[in-house]
């Protein structure tokens, strides 16, 4: 696949008709044009892409959260844009990172499923596999991603350093990515130990090293298109914060259950989840420092006076998780929807997705654009004029950040399967949701049907009331899938 570029010739619409000055004669080719010269003067946009760790719907107080607040968040979304119809890749980490790096769904992207690779990493994507950072590579940009990255093992094929991106820091192993006083951390293919965390110490914790990497990656290339690809670890897996964050927070959120983890021992500061007196107050803290961590980078780009030039992106790989101590029920971590992590009902995949770019994306704007993922590279190849790739799932959804509803493309459906806990698959096609549950033992069992215009939480199965919806989406579930040799699924 090759993208044929034109950028600087962006043959897109106005980003806001409405906000337009109009003397009631401009034409639409009027319009045309000023969006041209507003877009051209910008060049090519820096992209931001933060993506939390099994954050759920509600784990922001700009969608709902009343325990505590996320102000820097709730700022970048009153700044620019909430979809509050968005979906992860999957319901797990690596599938939904895949799906966001390829632009297919979990149907049709290489790594479909959570595999262990031993010492340290997963499934690699392969070497052909073309990813949203060697489309920008390509087209001129310096690329960096900071956090973890679960797509290949260190040195393999699948490594950032060879699927696109120039700069990496931070966890290449998904399951060391449990931790965050880890013995090392990857910078590109050099492992960097970290003598504070050697053996019991709690010295250097990881999220603040790699948001330190994050802000000079950002500074020096403040001159020229970048994209900060930035998936944290916050708040998955073990609950813990510097203490100095935790004490804001310790006897707040009563009553705490402590939780008992592993503090020995081979699994030690390898993916055991470290044990923690205070769940509730951990997780606060270490949301709060997430909150801190986005306006931080805000900040950095306003400083550098790149803020007007940059497309900042926040959003979650999934929903809440329940381990290592985490308690959703308590946070009402995913809000109105049903399920969590590892469900392919709403809880599990909806997630809050908030889009800043200013003086384009209208602030204080919302949408109901149903997104997912998948759409991500297609918007980004959308924006920079280059040509539609045919072998992707994802529609761009640059119609919508513009202000052209008229203008977007909506999805035919969106494709789910989760390939753990007997197989799960989901479809959504407009407004009718479909989940099927224990796929592996029994794939003709019919599926569940939701209206999420009458029942968001998804409580009421209407399957036995529009037998022809059910009919149409069982279509869907047997087409929307290619077989992999890797992740087997279902019949295949």
């Amino acid at each position: 696949m090759h993208v044929i570029y034109r950028l600087g010739i962006l043959m897109l619409s106005c980003f806001s008709i409405a906000s337009c000055k109009s003397d009631g004669k401009s034409s639409s080719s009027n319009v045309e044009a000023t969006s041209k010269e507003l877009l051209a003067s910008k060049g090519e946009p820096n992209i931001i892409y933060i993506l939390a760790d099994d954050l759920g719907y509600g784990d922001l107080s700009v969608t709902g959260q009343k325990k505590f607040t996320t102000p820097n968040i709730d700022k970048l979304a009153a700044e620019g844009m909430l979809f509050t119809q968005h979906y992860s890749g999957s319901t797990v980490c690596a599938p939904s990172r895949s799906a966001l790096m390829t632009g297919m769904h979990t149907g049709h992207t290489v790594v479909r499923g959570n595999y262990e690779v031993q010492p340290e990493g997963q499934y690699p994507i392969p070497e052909e596999t073309y990813t949203i950072a060697e489309f920008l590579k390509k087209a001129g940009y310096a690329t960096g991603a900071f956090g973890k990255w679960g797509l290949g093992y260190p040195g393999s094929e699948g490594d950032p350093n060879f699927q696109g991106f120039d700069t990496f820091y931070g966890f290449n192993c998904q399951r060391i990515g449990h931790n965050y006083y880890p013995y090392h951390l990857w910078s590109n293919q050099d492992s960097i130990v970290l003598p504070g965390n050697s053996g019991q110490n709690r010295g250097d914790y990881a999220p603040s090293l790699i948001h330190d990497k994050t802000l000079q990656f950002i500074e020096d290339n403040k001159d020229r298109p970048f994209f900060a690809y930035v998936p944290t670890i916050i708040p998955h897996a073990e609950l813990v914060v510097p203490e100095e964050i935790h004490k804001q927070y310790s006897g707040k959120f009563e009553p705490e259950t402590p939780y008992i983890g592993v503090d020995s021992g081979p699994n030690y500061k390898v993916g055991g989840y470290g044990s923690q007196a205070e769940p509730h107050a951990a997780f606060v803290g270490m949301v709060r420092l997430l909150d801190q961590h986005v306006g931080d980078i805000v900040k950095k780009v306003e400083e550098l006076g790149i803020a007007d030039n940059t497309i900042i992106i926040f959003t979650s790989d999934n929903g809440p998780h329940k381990e290592g101590g985490a308690d959703p029920d308590y946070f009402n971590s995913n809000g109105p929807f049903k399920g969590y992590k590892r469900d392919l009902y709403e809880g599990g995949i909806r997630v809050p997705m908030a889009i800043k770019w200013p003086n384009v994306i209208k602030a204080g704007s919302k949408t109901a654009h149903i997104s997912a993922f998948w759409d991500v590279f297609p918007t980004v190849i959308d924006l920079l004029g280059g040509e539609k790739i045919d072998d992707v799932d994802g529609v761009s959804f640059l119609p919508t950040l513009l202000g052209e509803q008229e203008k977007q493309e909506e999805h035919k459906y969106l494709y789910w399967e989760f390939h753990e806990l007997g197989g799960r698959q989901a479809v959504r096609m407009g407004d009718w949701k479909g989940v099927k549950y224990n796929v592996f033992r029994n794939p003709d069992a019919r599926i569940e049907l939701y209206d999420l215009s009458k029942d968001i939480g998804e409580l009421h199965n209407v399957a036995e009331d529009y037998p022809e919806i059910v009919a149409e989406l069982e279509k869907i579930l047997e087409e929307a899938r290619t077989p992999s040799e890797v992740f087997t699924f279902g019949k295949s």
